[in-house]
């Protein structure tokens, strides 16, 4: 069988202001008993999504020629979006005080700049570890200060989501460069990098955004990366609290019952569900663990779930408390499996989105869940190793995500 790759969009998804119903229910609601401890007693550097132990790894088969690594470096370093290759400083983008994005990024004020510029500085910063070239690494600060120093807010429909997935780029890059470099970043530019993400990222993300579960992911995976990034305790407790809530409300599993967890401040009436759902009607059917929120909404958007708590479980592995093996961990593989079967060939049964046919591409989101389930935990996933290694190397979807086969395929580090 044939699998075409998938096509990659470069815009803001849509507002979800009006498909999906303000709830009636106070933010209160579903909250947990008691908050717990999550954060490590001692922090590991770099340690948001990859550490220096599966980045040495990824050097050695760089230095070694292997694939899929030297392919997917290879095809990083060649990776472009409209204002120039990612692994450049010579891009044409522009920074902006106030990024103003809209639905569908309309207005488009600052929105692709940024998130261009965030996913070259972690492009750049990856490629000059791997490879040993410190060009890269300069690179990446440049994009790292040219923003620090000028970005103060982000406005309109799609500000917070913009906030989440520029953020979450900008800590991962901050936090590789800090941590494995000496005297390339000048403490006055690490200063005011922090500052940004405090002031500008921070305040959008710190509590979720249960409009759909892709935002709300999205938002608290960038939260955990920078309190990782500012050695925050407390947002780290507060944020990993918040995902113990968000990840079973996102992913179904029949165990749940006839209805799926009802989103945070959210009401759990079955209409409601079923709204929140995008017209999901049943639950409680064989084969359905593993559904996503936005499933019928389309594939695209189901992903984008499942790459944030790829790297908020692998973020949580790398500070010392792996969820791989805790319901997290159930939950993300049985969305993968769940998808990916569609996705290779498996008829969708009759009770999925009221036989409305599934949209859009899966796109590059397999490969962190796919490693540590199935590579390291030895999971059998026969659907997800199949996509898996169909889309190799996988790239990135020019919003928040990217170059995952680099950094994980086949790393038990």
């Amino acid at each position: 069988m044939v699998y075409l790759r998938p096509l990659l969009l470069t815009v803001a998804l849509p507002s979800l202001a009006l498909a999906v119903p303000a709830s009636p229910v106070p933010p209160s609601a579903n909250a947990p008993a008691s908050p717990k401890a999550f954060a490590p007693a001692t922090w590991q550097h770099p340690g948001f999504v990859v550490s220096k132990p599966q980045l040495d790894f990824v050097k050695s088969q760089i230095s070694a020629k292997a694939e899929p690594w030297s392919g997917a470096l290879k095809q990083m370093l060649a990776d472009s979006d409209a204002y120039g290759k990612y692994a450049t400083a010579t891009r044409s983008s522009k920074a902006t005080a106030t990024v103003k994005c809209g639905p569908t990024t309309n207005p488009d004020i600052g929105c692709t700049d940024e998130r261009g510029d965030a996913l070259a500085a972690w492009a750049n910063a990856l490629a000059g570890y791997v490879s040993g070239d410190e060009t890269y690494t300069k690179n990446s600060i440049q994009l790292m200060n040219k923003w620090s120093y000028v970005v103060k807010a982000h406005e309109l429909d799609n500000a917070v989501l913009q906030t989440a997935w520029a953020g979450g780029s900008w800590a991962r890059a901050g936090e590789l460069v800090r941590h494995t470099t000496k005297g390339l970043w000048a403490d006055a530019d690490i200063k005011q990098f922090e500052t940004m993400l405090r002031t500008v990222y921070l305040p959008a993300v710190k509590n979720g955004e249960t409009r759909a579960s892709n935002w709300d992911l999205a938002c608290l995976n960038t939260a955990l990366g920078i309190a990782v990034f500012l050695e925050d305790k407390a947002l780290y407790d507060s944020t990993m609290n918040l995902i113990q809530q968000a990840i079973p409300a996102a992913i179904y599993l029949e165990s749940d019952g006839k209805l799926p967890h009802a989103a945070r401040g959210r009401s759990s009436e079955e209409s409601a569900l079923q709204s929140y759902w995008y017209n999901q009607q049943t639950w409680g059917n064989s084969g359905q663990s593993g559904q996503i929120q936005e499933t019928c909404r389309d594939l695209t958007h189901a992903g984008y779930s499942i790459s944030s708590i790829s790297h908020i479980l692998e973020t949580s592995r790398i500070q010392g408390l792996d969820l791989y093996s805790t319901d997290s961990g159930t939950r993300l593989r049985f969305a993968l499996g769940f998808h990916a079967q569609f996705v290779t060939g498996t008829a969708p049964p009759a009770w999925l989105c009221q036989g409305k046919a599934l949209t859009r591409v899966l796109e590059y989101i397999t490969e962190i869940g796919y490693n540590a389930l199935a590579f390291r935990l030895g999971q059998n996933m026969p659907k997800t190793k199949q996509y898996t290694e169909a889309q190799r190397p996988q790239g990135t979807n020019k919003l928040f995500y990217g170059w995952e086969t680099l950094t994980h395929a086949g790393n038990r580090a």
